[in-house]
């Protein structure tokens, strides 16, 4: 069976921003790219036309390299120019534009965008769309096919209402917002330049019920989801509302795909929270925090600030600022490794004597060497 690549035409090296997919810019020259970058390079007449990984770039393209790991793909490069760092420039190629910056991944991200720009808005309401007679909607944003805007909310300038997606009543999205398709918002004030990634859920009710002889009794949860400017949130993430209180997103946060936040959560500044992390109602999680995959946060403690959290660890008591826990019940990481390897060692031990379970015989008792 052919694959879509081979029954189309497709160029031999991998393209980056598929026009079918992206909105391409260019060509720029190497002073504008290095500019952009805010980068230093040897002044060249250079036109560069689009952006690539080391090992398929061609003379019209640039790349990056900010993993010394890869110095190897950096030497054998055929780019036009490199982002870099100072301490890797001489690794460069002659004959490849070294653009030297100290913080090249940051320099990348802003040639990325230089190159692949995002699309432009489209003003106003698709006639497919549903926007709620006591509505405001600013007339510079875009409201996409079947999506719908309840009565009382506020779309601000330049936001994009994807396709499918509902901003529930009440809601107030501040300037250039993105909701993403089939993504919902209830019972939430936005800040300015969030990014809610599809299929999303911010304000539904959160898990809250009392127990009687009867079975369970649904809480009311009658808070409000505050997110600050600047963040993201991943797709099918799902952000409730708080109970009484709010449940509060910081400015500058990025939540991964796939993440849970109780009701009453409070989420610092510029946390990081990485796909499948659960934070359970009620806890505090102070700036600058990162979390990686899987995570679990019992509710009501305390994240202090800067803490790091290793992957699939279990968190059920309050953290320290500046600690960096791993394991389950987490633990810091010294002492995890540190336990880790003794188990190793005491694996590999040889017994001092081995048993026959069928001839009934038990291993030699330990002695205090042991």
């Amino acid at each position: 069976m052919s694959t879509p690549a081979a029954a189309g035409s497709v160029a031999v090296a991998p393209l980056v921003g598929d026009p079918r997919f992206f909105r391409r810019s260019g060509a720029h020259t190497l002073a504008e790219v290095a500019a952009v970058a805010g980068g230093e390079t040897a002044v060249r007449d250079l036109l560069l036309t689009g952006i690539a990984p080391l090992q398929a770039a061609t003379a019209e393209q640039v790349s990056f390299l900010d993993n010394r790991k890869y110095k190897r793909q950096l030497a054998a490069t055929r780019a036009g120019a490199v982002v870099v760092h100072p301490d890797l420039a001489s690794v460069v190629p002659e004959g490849t534009a070294a653009i030297v910056t100290t913080q090249p991944y940051v320099g990348w991200a802003k040639v990325a965008a230089l190159f692949c720009p995002p699309p432009p808005l489209r003003p106003g309401v698709h006639p497919r769309a549903f926007v709620d007679a006591e509505a405001k909607v600013d007339p510079s944003a875009e409201i996409g096919p079947l999506a719908v805007v309840l009565a009382g909310a506020e779309i601000g300038p330049r936001c994009r209402i994807g396709p499918n997606a509902v901003v529930g009543e009440g809601v107030v999205l501040g300037e250039d917002c993105r909701i993403g398709a089939n993504a919902s918002v209830s019972h939430a004030l936005v800040g300015a330049r969030v990014y809610v990634y599809p299929g999303a859920r911010i304000g539904q009710e959160g898990f809250g019920f009392a127990i009687t002889a009867q079975g369970f009794l649904t809480v009311p949860q009658l808070g409000r989801v505050l997110i600050g400017d600047d963040v993201e949130i991943g797709a099918n993430t799902t952000v409730d509302r708080g109970s009484t209180g709010d449940t509060v997103i910081g400015a500058g946060s990025r939540l991964d795909n796939l993440v849970q936040i109780g009701h009453n959560v409070r989420l610092g500044r510029c946390c990081v929270i990485v796909a499948q992390c659960g934070i359970s109602g009620s806890t505090v999680i102070e700036d600058f925090v990162q979390l990686g995959g899987q995570v679990g946060l019992t509710g009501h403690i305390t994240v202090g600030r800067g803490a790091r959290i290793g992957a699939q660890a279990g968190v059920m008591a309050d953290v320290p600022a500046g600690a960096e826990m791993i394991g389950s019940p987490a633990q810091p990481s010294r002492e995890f490794l540190r336990q880790v390897a003794i188990l190793k060692r005491l694996a590999k031990r040889p017994a001092s004597r081995t048993s026959d379970p069928a001839s009934g015989d038990l291993p030699a008792a330990p002695t205090t060497a042991d």
